[in-house]
């Protein structure tokens, strides 16, 4: 399959992701390769994220998806993303040791390691920086260890007053954001293919107490590709040890990946 046909679906795993109805994460058969898994139970202040996506394909289409978010922060992830009448179309598993995703319907699976996740051989597609993306259900916008260049305040069409932010990563990739108020409005910077990607955050609301984007529109060279809106996020709890393993068939193809 080639990467055009399960683009759609690498996409809606952007927010992610990038996240599990299914905890025990098995599926019939042999593993291809042997199953990523953590035996030590989720600490208490483990996050749990409800939210929906809607991805809008260079077509003109548009796909609609629900998923669930499993996060021990900087730890380990797990994701589900369901199509229609809950049939799960990708699962997501994040470990410090190596992380894998698998797309059920259509019988394949990536893996690699480290934190950035996705298709190395494809710059038409964004990598994930999974902690940033797992991130923003915690209320955290910006990347760690921004180093800012300069700000100016510029004035918005109803007068308000924003900042408009310059910064660089520990990699020395480059961002410019805006401020209102404390809440930061947009993301952008340059993709590998040196195309602008940029992060437009809608809405925010408060969820147990901690401001999180809660709709937030992902948007590449003007297009957008993604909406996330988020309905629910529960802080504080534990999952069972299934959740952080992820069988994967013989039969399966592997596809991109590290």
């Amino acid at each position: 399959m080639t990467v055009a046909k399960y683009g759609a679906l690498w996409r809606g795993l952007l927010l992610l992701l990038c996240l599990a109805f299914f905890l025990t994460g098995c599926t019939g058969g042999k593993p291809a390769t042997t199953p990523v898994t953590l035996k030590d139970p989720a600490p208490a202040d483990s996050l749990k994220a409800i939210f929906s996506l809607t991805i809008h394909s260079p077509d003109g289409k548009s796909h609609d998806l629900d998923a669930v978010l499993f996060s021990v922060p900087n730890k380990r992830y797990r994701m589900e993303l369901t199509g229609s009448l809950g049939i799960g179309v990708a699962s997501l598993l994040w470990l410090e040791s190596g992380w894998q995703m698998v797309f059920p319907t259509e019988k394949m699976f990536m893996e690699g390691a480290g934190y950035m996740v996705g298709l190395f051989n494809d710059p038409s597609l964004p990598l994930v920086h999974i902690h940033q993306v797992a991130g923003l259900f915690d209320g955290k916008v910006l990347p760690e260890g921004l180093e800012e260049i300069s700000v100016h305040d510029s004035v918005s069409s109803d007068s308000a007053v924003i900042k408009i932010h310059e910064a660089r990563d520990v990699m020395t990739r480059h961002y410019i954001y805006a401020e209102k108020n404390g809440e930061i409005l947009w993301l952008e910077t340059l993709g590998r293919d040196g195309k602008t990607e940029r992060l437009n955050i809608e809405e925010y609301k408060e969820f147990s107490g901690v401001k999180t984007p809660s709709n937030i529109l992902f948007v590449r060279e003007s297009e957008a590709f993604l909406e996330l809106r988020v309905r629910r996020v529960s802080r504080g709890k534990s999952f069972g040890s299934g959740t952080w393993r992820l069988n994967i068939p013989r039969s399966y193809q592997r596809i991109g990946g590290q």
